[in-house]
């Protein structure tokens, strides 16, 4: 995706140093991460409106939705005001009518485009930057609501979001917090929660951004004359329950108590409880004793960097010529990667899969991940060059 995404839109990718910067500005992280991160709502108004034009525009999501192939997974409608019918957009095998889509947007309908990071470079660059301040799997959903529309109705997410208003105007209130940062699979149930009075009211203008932390009650609808379109960034966080439960799992490989299976007839009416009460307090006792975080914690990392897609951009060019001696290269900024110790021998972990590092090539991997500029003799190996392109096509290093 390119220039015809919006126009008078500012350099390319101007997200790539500081992704946050670029959405919350004068307010800084350290303010974000002390006051509002998973605490409350931050908006961020701004009289740039051409501002998140690198990203989407209107005419681009037009031109997808009129010649993409489009599947059943990838697009949804939705109307605050009646109920709508995925059989009427969504054909046998999964493919999508457009026409419908198209008609049932000028009736009022919310088109929804589920997860385009996964197939727009630019989107993907964007998440790959915030993923780099915050350790997660960072997403898209795109939502283009026509005039005086409103898409869902009042509810809250189980994950938090950055809302970046692309084009248009949309008008948000916000209400209480129910459920103080729900778990994943903690959605929102109509009619289950007393939603208080609007605590909150703003309009998101082309060009300005909020933050919403996951629990806190909104809706939101479009103001001004013309159709709305903005992008939501959501966060799918790790929590210190999934640490926890890796700290628990790792003692009970060493612990056959904690292996044991529960008394016989536990679920029986009658059971007596007072000897499990005793063994549990036991393994809890044990548990605080042995747990420890770094293992647990070192393996949510290792985790985290090997479900993220590699960056392979120029890749295949780089495979396809002479390495240049004099080319400098450096380790790609907001890759993530980690050097582990397993066993006698060093690995390195990155997205895409993880490399054995022969024991005469440690130095040459630690100087090409130092973060320092290096050209091919700076490794000091015999055969550098399939060391370098094997950093390459596993999308951790790049020319500098």
């Amino acid at each position: 995706m390119n220039a015809s995404k919006g126009a008078g839109r500012a350099p390319a990718r101007p997200w790539a140093s500081d992704a946050l910067s670029w959405l919350i500005g004068p307010t800084g992280h350290q303010e974000f991460f002390d006051r509002y991160y998973e605490r409350e709502a931050l908006i961020v108004p701004r009289d740039e409106p051409d501002r998140f034009a690198p990203l989407l525009s209107i005419a681009h999501i037009d031109g997808l939705i009129a010649s993409a192939d489009l599947r059943s997974n990838m697009i949804d409608l939705a109307d605050a005001g009646r109920e709508l019918d995925r059989e009427q957009w969504i054909m046998d095998g999964g493919a999508v009518d457009r026409a419908v889509v198209a008609h049932q947007h000028a009736l009022g309908a919310t088109i929804i485009l589920q997860q385009l990071h996964l197939s727009d470079p630019d989107l993907a660059a964007f998440c790959r930057a915030m993923e780099k301040t915050f350790s997660c799997h960072v997403q898209t959903n795109i939502y283009l609501t026509p005039p005086s529309a409103q898409g869902f109705h009042t509810h809250y997410d189980n994950h938090d979001v950055f809302v970046l208003q692309v084009e248009g105007e949309k008008r948000w209130r916000l209400y209480g917090t129910p459920v103080a940062t729900p778990y994943r699979g903690e959605g929102f149930e109509r009619g289950k929660y007393d939603l208080g009075e609007v605590t909150g009211e703003f309009v998101l203008k082309a060009g300005d951004c909020a933050y919403v932390p996951r629990g806190l009650v909104h809706d939101a609808s479009t103001s001004g004359d013309g159709p709305s379109l903005h992008i939501t960034c959501g966060l799918i966080v790790k929590t210190w329950a999934e640490v926890a439960l890796e700290a628990v799992s790792e003692v009970a490989l060493s612990e056959p108590e904690f292996r044991r299976s529960l008394p016989p007839g536990y679920a029986n009416r009658d059971f007596d409880r007072t000897e499990a009460r005793a063994l549990f307090a036991r393994l809890m006792t044990q548990l605080s004793e042995q747990a420890t975080m770094d293992n647990a914690f070192d393996l949510m990392v290792d985790s985290f960097i090997r479900s993220r897609d590699s960056d392979i951009a120029g890749a295949v060019v780089s495979g396809a010529r002479p390495l240049d001696p004099a080319q400098a290269y450096i380790v790609k900024p907001i890759i993530p990667w980690r050097l582990a110790e397993d066993g006698d021998r060093l690995v390195l972990i990155a997205p895409g899969g993880d490399l054995d590092i022969k024991e005469a090539e440690i130095e040459a991997y630690r100087r090409a991940l130092s973060g320092e500029p290096f050209v091919l003799a700076d490794l000091k190996l015999e055969d550098a060059e399939k060391t370098l392109r094997r950093l390459i096509a596993f999308g951790v290093i790049e020319p500098a």
